[in-house]
């Protein structure tokens, strides 16, 4: 809920009331013409100047609360109705053995492979805010860890949450795809699209790569893979005998799967050999799927002006009712 003046400009008669304040309390006040005014002098207290003056402090709030009412003061609440011709993303993330390789590096520091994937996908997810996505986690076994969905605090919790190793040490690229094109086969969207993400070999599952990534394209899908990894071997950190080492092992990464997979989705295929490279490749995807939304707003306001309206009125009753009563002039 925020606040506003729909009419500010009224703010400029605050001046005007100033001003006559200033001459008023230097004009001398009405008094009793008397031939011997010293006497009356000692009868009168600094406490009746002050009383005199309580009227012209009443009309000076009344006036002052009278602007703050014209300037329309309100409290109003934005809503806004998003119509989105949006795009439909299902993100597919290997987490196997391979991808704690230590090749990467984030925030200056070696990274494993999944530490950089991680924020690189938030920073994706964040992106796309008037789109659906949702989550499969792939090894030796596929699994959705979330459907299609508008929530981006779930998705991102998802996304922290994950694990090597989560989904087994293996690859099943092919149970990725196809489960991944389950979830978008009946969705009605301007655009269904699939990124597939590996840093290894398929080497297990149900339906191979390529006949997955058939079916998934016969539906509309198009599908973008990334691999990612350096060339040459990649280093891990295992525990040795004699504590924590880095050693370096070579991971095999089928870049010509990865290619005809993008080619049957008539999408795109990227390397990511460090960080850098995988943050671009995902911009390049991001700017390549836009989306269309049209926003409406509509405002819903709460007037404000009757809070200082009626106290307005009680001040002016109050300064005619002591004006002819308590304090009243003798002409």
């Amino acid at each position: 809920m925020m606040f506003r003046f729909e009419y500010p400009a009224f703010f400029f008669l605050l001046a005007a009331v100033f001003v006559t304040l200033f001459f008023v309390f230097r004009r001398k006040s009405h008094g009793i013409t008397h031939s011997y005014t010293s006497r009356l002098s000692e009868i009168s207290g600094r406490g009746s100047h002050i009383l005199v003056r309580i009227p012209i402090i009443l009309r000076a709030l009344c006036l002052i609360l009278l602007v703050i009412a014209a300037a329309r003061p309100q409290f109003y609440i934005v809503s806004k109705d998003v119509n989105s011709f949006g795009v439909d993303i299902m993100i597919c993330l290997d987490t196997s053995g391979s991808m704690q390789a230590m090749d990467f590096e984030l925030d200056g520091k070696p990274a494993t492979r999944l530490a950089v994937v991680k924020k690189v996908v938030n920073d994706f997810i964040r992106q796309r805010e008037s789109d659906r996505i949702g989550l499969v986690v792939f090894g030796q076994e596929a699994f959705t860890q979330s459907p299609l969905t508008m929530d981006k605090g779930l998705l991102l919790n998802l996304v922290e949450k994950m694990e090597i190793g989560m989904a087994g040490d293996s690859t099943a690229i092919g149970n990725a795809i196809a489960i991944a094109g389950k979830r978008l086969k009946d969705i009605k969207a301007k655009s269904k699209i699939m990124i597939v993400l590996t840093d290894g070999r398929s080497n297990t599952g149900d339906i191979t790569p390529q006949e997955a990534a058939a079916a998934a394209a016969a539906l509309g899908i198009k599908i973008y893979s990334i691999g990612v990894g350096g060339t040459g071997p990649a280093p891990f950190m295992v525990n040795t005998f004699f504590g924590p080492r880095i050693v370096r092992q070579s991971v095999d990464l089928d870049e010509e799967t990865l290619k005809q997979i993008a080619a049957k989705g008539k999408g795109e295929y990227f390397r990511a050999s460090d960080s850098k490279k995988l943050a671009e490749i995902y911009d390049i995807i991001n700017n390549a799927e836009k989306t269309e939304v049209k926003v409406k707003e509509f405002f819903n306001f709460k007037e404000l002006y009757y809070y200082f309206l009626i106290p307005a009125i009680i001040l002016l009753v109050s300064e005619l009712l002591l004006k002819t009563t308590v304090l009243r002039i003798i002409p």
